[in-house]
């Protein structure tokens, strides 16, 4: 408790700094889940695609990044293992947020698209294990996690191989391609509006404090659906082609209808991304201003000091303005090539993953998800399609993120610890 007294204020500090460090890495690394496939499929520049991100990403964690958050992110440890060493709470948390964002400033240098959310477990797993011992974390936590790493990229991957080779068979590979693009687009988009609905519902809004229950979410998605179809089928009707043109002239015109799309996608992704994953950098700070500000007090839930939020909104959009072209290009050029049509299936994808993933309960990684999705997307045309190269490479970095979390947080704690004993 002394520790506690006397060096509060400068634990907040500490920790806010990380904290931002933290939220930069969000920013450089997790982007790509939104923007990856709009940039690859040329439906935006990077300037453009940074330029977007940076307002619905911080939407997104300013306006829905949530007014409580859990201290110990995803239930990994026990709070009551800390309630007679508070200050051991505190440490691990720092320790935690310094460990988790150099390994996704790295990785983000590379260009290695890696999970945000496994970099922070994996941090928190290893300083609870070490400093309070190994039953302060729930281990089957931790196998869903490691389940997910197949999981999540083999749905997303499954389902973007559906919706391309739906689109390849109702619309590319028939004799009037514009003709049928007039006729199925506007399904798509409705799919699409319903899918990105649920998604800013359910990981997004639910932070704003709006009491909206999940069969409510449902109904709400479904009206914007049917909307955005009935806007879809309207204006794509109104748009004049040559139908004379030839059948490359045809494709070209189909995939600036599947750009437009992925556009939206895209906003809707980035605000949902926003609201989400700006707790994997607030919520170990938010532990820390609890423990402190309550006098060494251990709770389950943290309530938010004010700067905390815009805190993490502007690391994100610092992060992905000054290094997330990097992991953008990774997953938008450098896995397979991508066409609007094809971003846009993979997008979809990704957004229907999560929507599933959000039902079950199941462990998710937002990164993951979309490059299983692009993967999917690019086995479609054949093995050959992808650059197995790269594959392997975002393959390995994954395997390794929760073991180099745990061991750089280990590292920062006792030093963290050995600091403040003296």
């Amino acid at each position: 408790m002394d520790i506690i007294q006397s060096y509060g204020l400068i634990l907040i500090i500490i920790a806010a700094v990380f904290g931002f460090l933290m939220a930069y890495g969000v920013g450089a690394n997790d982007v790509a889940n939104a923007m990856g496939t709009s940039v690859g499929s040329k439906a935006l520049t990077i300037k453009q695609a940074i330029f977007i991100a940076a307002i619905f990403e911080f939407a997104g964690a300013y306006l829905a990044g949530g007014s409580v958050t859990s201290t110990i992110r995803g239930g990994i440890t026990d709070a009551s293992f800390f309630v007679d060493t508070p200050e051991l709470m505190a440490y691990g948390m720092i320790a935690a947020l310094l460990a988790a964002a150099t390994w996704l400033i790295v990785a983000s240098y590379f260009g290695w698209p890696v999970s945000t959310t496994h970099s922070i477990v994996g941090a928190i797993i290893g300083f609870a294990a070490v400093g309070v011992g190994m039953d302060a974390v729930h281990w089957n936590k931790v196998g869903g996690i490691v389940g997910s790493w197949v999981v999540t990229p083999m749905l997303a991957g499954v389902l973007a191989y559906m919706f391309f080779m739906s689109a390849q068979r109702l619309i590319f590979d028939t004799d009037n391609p514009l003709a049928n693009a007039k006729k199925y687009v506007p399904f798509y988009m409705a799919f699409a509006a319903f899918m990105m609905s649920l998604v800013t519902v359910q990981k997004g809004l639910v932070h704003v404090g709006l009491d909206i229950s999940t069969i409510t979410g449902y109904y709400i998605a479904l009206a914007i659906a049917v909307v955005v179809g009935l806007i879809g089928k309207v204006v794509i009707s109104r748009i004049k082609f040559d139908p004379a043109a030839d059948k490359k002239m045809q494709f070209n015109n189909v995939e600036r209808i599947f750009g437009v799309l992925m556009i939206t996608t895209a906003c809707c992704m980035a605000f949902a991304h926003g609201s989400n994953d700006v707790a994997n950098a607030i919520g170990p700070l938010a532990a820390v201003v609890s423990v402190v500000s309550s006098g060494g007090e251990i709770s389950s839930k943290a309530q938010l000091a004010w700067w905390i939020l815009p805190l993490g909104a502007v690391g994100i959009v610092i992060g992905l303005a000054t290094l997330g072209a990097r992991v953008i290009k990774t997953v938008g050029t450098a896995i397979t090539h991508l066409t609007p049509s094809r971003g846009f299936a993979a997008e979809l994808s990704a957004a229907s993953t999560v929507v599933i993933a959000s039902g079950t309960g199941l462990p998710i990684s937002t990164t993951q998800t979309l490059v299983g999705a692009v993967l999917g997307v690019g086995l479609a045309r054949g093995i050959a399609a992808l650059n197995l190269g790269v594959v392997r490479n975002i393959f390995i970095s994954w395997i390794i993120t929760l073991p180099v979390g745990a061991g750089l947080a280990i590292v920062f704690f006792y030093i963290l610890k050995a600091i403040f004993s003296i």
